[in-house]
C-alpha cells in the first residue's frame, strides 16, 4: 500500500515526520534509486527501495519507547554541529536508533520522551493537543500577587501568549523564587521568554512529568523503558483532548 513518504520515514525509527520532510526536500531521500524531493511523493515500503541518505531502510522494527531525565548541558537533537553533547550520548546502550519528542532547552533539565515510533511521536507534539506538562521553575527575584494574577490571565509574546496553569509558589527567599506549574504549548522556550517578558530571569527549569509519566525516581542522566500502561495513558490523553 502506498503512503506518504514522511510517513514511512517516520514509521522506520530515521526520524520524526517534521524531520523526514526537511530530509526529503534536501533531496537526501530517494525511491528506486530516484531522488524525490516532492512533499506529496509516495511509495510503498513492502516493495519500493526507500533510502534515506543512502541507507535503506525498512519499517519492520520493535518499537521503542523511552523517558529521560535530561540534564542542563545536553542539546535535545541527534547531532550538533558545535559538537555538544547530545541526548542520544546518554542511550547509547539502546539497541534501536531513537530520537527525541519535542525538545527542551540546553539549558534546561527534566523528563525527555524518545521513541522510534513515528505515528507516536506526531501524536505527542500534535500542535493542537499538547498533553499537560508540569514544569518546577527557579525565578530571580521574588514573584508579586499582581505578577501571578498576570501570568495566569497571559502574558503577550512576539509568537502569541504565555498562559502557564496552576501556578504555586513552593518556596522563596528575597533573591529567587521556586514555582511550579503546567503548560500546554510547545514553542520555543516560551517559558524563558514568559517570565523574561514579567521581568524574571530563570535561572532553572525542570521539566517533572508530561502527562500520566513523571521523573518519579529517575537520576539525572538515567533513562528507562516507557511501561505499556504508561504509553495507553498518554495516547488516551492525546484522544480525550482531541474529543
Amino acid at each position: 500500500m502506498k503512503e506518504r513518504l514522511q510517513k514511512i520515514i517516520s514509521a522506520a525509527g530515521v526520524d520524526s515526520r517534521r524531520h523526514a520532510e526537511k530530509l526529503i526536500i534536501a533531496g537526501r531521500v530517494s525511491v528506486n534509486d530516484v531522488v524525490v524531493r516532492e512533499l506529496g511523493a509516495k511509495a510503498d515500503a513492502a516493495i519500493d527501495i526507500i533510502r534515506v541518505d543512502g541507507k535503506t531502510i525498512s519499517v519492520d522494527k520493535t518499537m521503542i519507547y523511552i523517558v529521560l531525565h535530561k540534564p542542563a548541558g545536553y542539546v535535545t537533537t541527534m547531532s550538533d554541529p558545535e559538537h555538544r553533547p547530545t541526548v542520544v550520548d546518554l542511550i547509547g546502550d539502546v539497541p534501536e536508533r531513537v530520537y527525541p519528542v519535542g525538545r527542551l532547552d540546553y539549558d534546561s533539565e527534566g523528563l525527555l520522551l524518545l521513541t522510534n515510533d513515528g505515528d507516536f511521536a506526531q501524536k505527542m507534539q500534535h500542535p493542537r493537543f499538547q498533553l499537560p506538562k508540569v514544569y518546577r521553575v527557579k525565578i530571580q527575584g521574588r514573584l508579586s500577587k499582581d505578577e501571578m494574577k498576570q501570568l495566569s490571565k497571559g502574558v503577550k509574546l512576539e509568537d502569541g501568549i504565555f498562559k502557564p496553569e496552576n501556578i504555586q509558589i513552593e518556596k522563596f527567599n528575597d533573591k529567587s523564587c521556586w514555582l511550579k506549574l503546567t503548560l500546554r504549548e510547545g514553542k520555543n522556550r516560551i517559558i524563558r521568554r514568559g517570565f523574561e517578558a514579567a521581568g524574571h530571569r530563570v535561572a532553572r527549569l525542570v521539566r517533572e512529568s508530561i502527562g500520566a509519566v513523571s521523573l518519579e525516581n529517575l537520576k539525572e542522566g538515567s533513562w528507562r523503558y516507557l511501561t505499556k500502561k504508561e504509553i495507553g495513558q498518554l495516547l488516551n490523553n492525546v484522544v480525550i483532548e482531541k474529543r
